[in-house]
C-alpha cells in the first residue's frame, strides 16, 4: 500500500468521529435503559466463536456473510459474528438454562463480508432484544411494542409496521408438494414479487389447488383488514396452520393498532425475511422517506435445539449506526473550560472534581495549551470571581 493511502479504510467499514460517536452512544444508552425497564437483561457475547456454534440454525445467508479465520491454537474454524441473535440463543439455551420466560438484550459490533444493500455498512452496531420461553402471541406483542417504543425514544417519527408470517408460505409450499430444494428459490422470487417467475417456478408443484393459493401470496399486501379478508377467502381450503397464522396476524394488528394508533399498519403475506431463520410471525418497522427497515424481527422457535433446548423465541434487532443517521443530533452538551492555574490550586481542583461528579464535562487546560475554550467544545468556563471559583458563561 502506498504510504499516502495508509489512512484508507475498507469499503463499508467506517469510523465514527467525536460528534457522531457521542450521539450514537447517547442513543445506545437510551435504548438499553428502556429495555432494562421492561425487564430485559444485558448480555455481551464474544466477537469471535467457533463456526459451528455461530452459524447454528441460521441458514446459508449468514454463512456467506461471516468472516472466517482459523484458530491457531486448535486449528478449528472460527467466525467473526455477523449476527448476535444466534449467540444470545446459545446463552439462553446453554449458559443460563433457566425455566420460564427469559428476556435478554445486547448491543455490539458485527462484521459482514458484504453489505446488505448499496448504502449499508459492513460493520453495523447491532442492538436488539430477545424473549425466550413463551410461545404465546403476547410474547410477540411485547417485543413488537418494545421495538416501536425504542424507535420513538430515539426520535424516530412517522413509524409504520409491516407484518407477515412465514408459516403461511411453509404450510402452502409443503401442501403443494414443493420439494425443499425448490422452496428456497421460490422464496426469493416471492420476496421480489416476480409474478411471472413465481408462476413458472410453481410448475414443480404436485397439488394444483394449493399451488394456486401460493400464486396469490405475492399479491396479498396492503392494510391488514382487506388483505386478511381476501386471504381467508383465497385460502379457505388451506391447511389449518395457514388459518392459525392469519388469526395471529389479525390479533397482533388489532392490538398494536389499539396501543399505537399513530403507527401505520401494513401486511405482506409474501414478506418472508429470515425464512431460513424464523418460524412464525415476522415484522419490520419503517419510517417515511427511508427505503430500508429501521428494525426487524420475528419468531424463531427452533434455533436453540442444537444447544440442547429448543425454546420458543421471539425478538428483534436494529443497526444503531443506520438509526443514528436518521435521528436528530440535538444541541451539543457543551462543557466547562478550566484554566491551567487551577492545577496548583486545591480549591480549584476540588471544584473541578465536584463539577465532574455532577456529570459536567470539564476540560482542563494544559501548560502552553493554545486551544480556545470554543475549540474544545466548551460553552462555559471556571473563573476566579469574587474570591472563589465560579462557573460563568464564556
Amino acid at each position: 500500500m502506498n504510504t499516502a493511502d495508509r489512512w484508507l479504510l475498507p469499503d463499508g467499514i467506517e469510523e465514527l468521529l467525536p460528534t457522531k460517536a457521542a450521539v450514537l452512544e447517547l442513543q445506545r444508552r437510551r435504548l438499553l435503559d428502556l429495555y432494562r425497564t421492561w425487564g430485559y437483561e444485558f448480555v455481551i457475547p464474544p466477537m469471535l466463536e467457533y463456526l459451528e456454534s455461530l452459524l447454528t440454525g441460521s441458514g446459508r445467508d449468514l454463512d456467506l456473510n461471516t468472516f472466517k479465520v482459523t484458530d491457531q491454537t486448535t486449528g478449528r474454524l472460527m467466525g467473526l459474528r455477523a449476527d448476535i441473535t444466534p449467540q444470545v440463543a446459545r446463552i439462553d439455551a446453554h449458559s443460563l438454562h433457566r425455566n420460564g420466560p427469559t428476556r435478554l438484550c445486547y448491543a455490539g459490533s458485527v462484521l459482514h463480508t458484504r453489505a446488505n444493500h448499496s448504502f449499508a455498512s459492513r460493520s453495523p452496531i447491532q442492538v436488539g432484544a430477545e424473549l425466550y420461553g413463551s410461545s404465546e402471541t403476547a410474547a410477540d406483542l411485547e417485543v413488537i411494542a418494545l421495538m416501536l417504543e425504542g424507535l420513538e425514544a430515539v426520535g424516530i417519527q412517522s413509524l409504520s409496521l409491516d407484518l407477515g408470517h412465514v408459516g403461511i408460505y411453509r404450510a402452502l409450499a409443503s401442501a403443494a408438494g414443493i420439494q425443499a430444494e425448490h422452496q428456497s428459490d421460490l422464496f426469493e422470487l416471492m420476496q421480489s414479487k416476480a409474478f411471472g417467475e413465481v408462476d413458472a417456478a410453481l410448475a414443480v408443484g404436485t397439488d394444483p389447488p394449493t399451488t394456486q393459493m401460493l400464486r396469490q401470496l405475492p399479491h396479498l399486501y396492503g392494510p391488514p383488514a382487506p388483505v386478511l379478508a381476501r386471504a381467508r377467502t383465497e385460502f379457505s381450503a388451506a391447511p389449518e396452520a395457514v388459518r392459525e397464522a392469519l388469526d395471529q396476524i389479525e390479533a397482533v394488528a388489532a392490538e398494536i393498532g389499539a396501543r399505537y394508533p399513530r403507527v401505520e399498519l401494513y401486511c405482506d403475506l409474501a414478506e418472508l425475511r429470515g425464512y431460513h431463520y424464523h418460524t412464525g410471525l415476522v415484522f419490520a418497522a419503517y419510517t417515511a422517506n427511508h427505503g430500508q427497515e429501521l428494525a426487524k424481527g420475528g419468531r424463531y422457535d427452533e434455533i436453540g435445539r442444537v444447544f440442547g433446548r429448543a425454546r420458543p423465541a421471539t425478538g428483534f434487532s436494529l443497526d444503531l449506526k443506520a438509526l443514528t443517521a436518521l435521528t436528530p443530533c440535538g444541541d451539543s452538551p457543551g462543557g466547562i473550560y478550566a484554566p491551567n492555574r487551577t492545577h496548583g490550586d486545591v480549591d480549584g481542583q476540588a471544584e473541578v472534581r465536584a463539577l465532574r461528579a455532577q456529570g459536567e464535562r470539564v476540560v482542563q487546560a494544559l501548560p502552553g495549551d493554545a486551544a480556545t475554550p470554543e475549540s474544545l467544545g466548551c460553552d462555559r468556563q471556571l473563573a476566579w470571581v469574587e474570591n472563589r471559583w465560579q462557573v460563568v458563561p464564556l
